[in-house]
């Protein structure tokens, strides 16, 4: 167990950054999978039960693949290539797990590959620009001064 969280240390920066980038990334998965939910239909009265039911997979997809793609390390937040990089790997992995996941008697679901393109999709629409947002004011230093 010591070797696992020692191994962990330089993949997750512990600081109030990286604690936004987390709360960020579970609201924006979560806020794709519940307008997901929205779209098909579920009463009024399911939709708690069948959003869970639908989050759950990816969740775990996520909680298993940041860490070692390194999406939390402070390494990552110093260049916009190893960002991005980083979240589309950790994503992409995320996602075949959720729909692995989806596939088994365990969740609600199934493997459809539509919805497998849909999910990498719409995940990497919201997640990447969200992990580019630090580096926005060095482009914008960059821009102003090359226009100068």
């Amino acid at each position: 167990m010591a070797t696992a969280t020692a191994g962990l240390r330089g993949r997750i920066d512990r600081s109030p950054t990286t604690l936004g980038f987390v709360v960020g990334d579970l609201l924006l998965i979560g806020a794709f999978l519940f307008a997901g939910t929205l779209q098909h239909d579920t009463a009024a009265s399911e939709q708690v039960s069948a959003f869970a039911g639908v989050a759950a997979p990816f969740y775990v997809g996520w909680l298993l693949l940041f860490p070692l793609a390194g999406v939390y390390a402070a390494r990552t937040r110093q260049s916009p290539r190893t960002a991005v990089t980083r979240v589309v790997g950790a994503w992409v992995g995320a996602a075949l797990v959720g729909l692995a996941l989806r596939a088994t008697a365990f969740f609600p679901g199934g493997f459809a590959v539509a919805f497998m393109l849909v999910a990498i999709g719409v995940g990497l629409a919201l997640l990447v620009p969200f992990h580019l947002l630090p580096f926005v004011p060095r482009a914008v230093r960059r821009f102003r001064s090359s226009s100068d």
